[in-house]
């Protein structure tokens, strides 16, 4: 699978600008959380965005909230993989946003997440969007990868550092 054919220098944010608030005393620890994840979500749907591949951006921000109440997609070592199949997917499509500070995305392993990679896709696209998760999990198991992701200079190293590894 060849993700770096899918990913564009307009899809790739080096610096995650959301801004989540500070747990106030006394407030729910899940509302927040909930809140936070929905900001980085809008952020990086607007990552998503560029490119005119998918279509109305508030109905597609709502499907990725739905989806990550029904279980995180932070998978861990300070990654997440938020995808989703939704009618507002055109085709398959890719977008990387990093945070250096990284976020409480409820990671399955409790870490703050700094680099997601936020894919969706048609509801009848299956094949090449299974393939898609497996390979970007498979590759983020890496240490070196994601230091190397950490490290980056411009969305062309990126790409291709991404088609380096498919090799």
């Amino acid at each position: 699978m060849h993700i770096s054919r899918y990913l564009t220098e307009e899809r790739i944010k080096l610096e995650m600008t959301t801004e989540i608030e500070p747990l106030a005393e006394g407030a729910s620890l899940d509302k927040w959380r909930q809140r936070g994840k929905e900001a980085i979500l809008s952020e990086l749907v607007d990552v998503l965005e560029q490119g005119n591949r998918i279509g109305n951006k508030t109905k597609l921000l709502l499907d990725f909230v739905n989806r990550e109440k029904k279980a995180t997609t932070g998978i861990g070592q300070g990654v997440a993989i938020p995808h989703i199949r939704t009618m507002q997917a055109k085709d398959f499509t890719i977008a990387f946003a990093r945070s250096t500070q990284g976020y409480d995305f409820e990671a399955l392993d409790g870490q703050p997440v700094h680099l997601f990679f936020i894919m969706a896709a048609p509801p009848y696209d299956d094949t090449l969007y299974l393939r898609a998760f497996r390979a970007l999990a498979e590759m983020l198991r890496h240490e070196s990868l994601r230091a190397e992701l950490m490290a980056l200079k411009s969305p062309g190293e990126l790409i291709r550092t991404i088609r380096m590894m498919e090799r």
